[in-house]
């Protein structure tokens, strides 16, 4: 190599976008459609002494979008999708419900083995909306560039900061920006999809028509099991009587063992922690006697641990006898572990379940349809982004609701879709309730949220029955919400 070659210096990362043509059969209507498969490159703005300097690469994004070919862009709705975590890829909501093609896992007690499969999504969200998958960096093939730090993005803030720009991004790019736009998360996701709403509208001037928040939590407070914070305790109580339920352990139907656990944690339950030692022999008694019929656990279990029934130690209590545990994502699944004493799972048999599946499809999918080769790894699941900082909320917990109800406030327009899974461990139902009935909003605009429930869990979609119902639930949501 000549000195003037070495002197020379690397140049900066450019996008690197594969685009394939694909059709898909929807209600006997061809779709054709066009993929683009790659990594975008984020750069910021350079400042040295006041003076601009040039755009500065500081991330790799990794995004999937399907566009119907010959649609109108002013007609055409686009929904920007992403899962949680804080770590996860877009696999799940890619293949699991919403993308054109889908992951063949099977479900509880009749999962595919390996190498497993993948299909055409007749019910795909594609056939009512373009589509674009975006992964947080560090996860899925998304990093940060050379020389930069990838803590940058993990981060609430930073991580907001960046999938907005990807969005921004996308919607110039593509001449999208008086399409209809949509956001679509699960779990981790529904934080940053409140958080993104307010943030695209504030910082970008962006205004949606709706978002869909699949397995939602908004505010931490509700799920946090703290000694002197008891708000958690009763949130979950429904969802521990539908996973008892399920398994055999409690009687009845479905639907009015559900109202009694909700009226009882609305009520009486919360009522019977904040007593404490003020409460009467017969009143303790009465509680623990209830508690124990709504969650299939002994009288004697729910008094040794003082009526609180955390969510982990439930999970490896209520099969304890059959030597067994229950999924924290989907309460339907039951595995094995190593040891029967303990009151911690050392895996969660749902995520199991769906890991191979999910992870082997994509893998394949990516690179001989998409055509997108990478030698990275693709992290379905990334562990590289923990700790997570929360530093913007100062000590305080964190929420987001204050956040969707000021986007909601300043777009009266802006719709909401919130789905719940009974079996969902990992974010109970009654808590995402509690928070929406608590959003600082005017009577008229709680008219601009709607609720969907399945008997399934947290990835509801692995639930077939599920999976078809909601997918038409969205796109119902998304053709009534876009205006058009």
């Amino acid at each position: 190599m000549s000195e003037e070659e070495k002197a020379e210096p690397t140049p900066p990362p450019a996008d690197d976008l594969v685009t394939t043509q694909h059709s898909i059969t929807v209600k006997r209507r061809k779709l054709n459609y066009t993929a683009t498969t790659g990594r975008v490159v984020l750069r910021e703005e350079v400042l040295t002494d006041g003076a601009f300097d040039g755009h500065k690469p500081k991330a790799e994004v990794f995004v999937t979008s399907y566009t119907l070919d010959g649609a109108d862009p002013a007609k055409r709705p686009v929904t920007f999708a992403f899962n949680g975590g804080p770590g996860s890829s877009s696999v799940w909501l890619h293949l699991g419900l919403l993308g054109p093609r889908r992951v063949l896992s099977g479900d509880v007690g009749d999962m595919v083995p390996p190498p497993y499969g993948i299909g055409d999504n007749p019910e795909t969200l594609l056939a009512d909306s373009d589509l674009v998958f975006i992964d947080p960096v560090s996860t899925g093939y998304s990093r940060a560039a050379k020389g930069e730090k990838p803590g940058a993005y993990h981060g609430f803030q930073g991580d907001i900061e960046s999938v907005a720009e990807v969005i921004r991004l996308w919607t110039s790019r593509n001449g999208r920006w008086m399409s209809p736009k949509f956001l679509c998360g699960e779990s981790y996701g529904t934080l940053r999809a409140a958080g993104l709403a307010e943030h695209l509208q504030s910082r970008h001037g962006m205004f949606l028509n709706g978002l869909m928040l699949i397995s939602s939590v908004l505010d931490f407070a509700t799920l946090e099991f703290n000694e002197g914070h008891d708000l958690g305790y009763s949130l979950y109580l429904p969802t521990y009587t539908a996973i008892a339920h399920y398994h055999g352990k409690i009687d009845g139907t479905l639907p009015e063992r559900l109202a009694e656990a909700e009226e009882y944690a609305s009520r009486d339950y919360p009522w019977a922690l904040g007593r404490g030692s003020r409460l009467s022999t017969e009143e303790r008694q009465e509680a623990v006697a209830k508690v124990a019929a709504l969650t299939g656990l002994s009288e004697d279990y729910v008094d040794r641990v003082n009526l609180r029934v955390e969510h982990i130690r439930f999970y490896t209590e209520l099969l304890r006898a059959e030597r067994r545990t229950v999924g924290r994502l989907d309460g339907r699944f039951s595995g094995w572990d190593n040891d029967y004493g303990r009151e911690q799972l050392s895996e969660d048999p749902s995520f199991s379940a769906i890991m191979g599946p999910y992870t082997a499809a994509l893998n394949h999918y990516v690179r001989t349809e998409l055509e997108y080769e990478n030698d990275l790894p693709y992290e379905i699941i990334s562990r590289a982004v923990h700790p997570w900082s929360y530093k913007e909320f100062e000590g305080a917990h964190v929420t987001v609701a204050g956040k969707l109800a000021a986007a909601m406030r300043a777009n009266p327009h802006l719709k909401v879709h919130v789905a719940f899974g009974h079996y969902d461990g990992a974010t109970p139902y009654f808590a995402a309730e509690h928070m929406i009935a608590h959003l600082a909003i005017p009577k008229e605009l709680h008219e601009n949220i709607e609720s969907a429930y399945y008997p399934a869990g947290h990835m509801m979609y692995v639930h077939e029955p599920s999976r078809v119902q909601q997918s038409a639930d969205l796109a119902k949501f998304v053709k009534a919400s876009s205006n058009v």
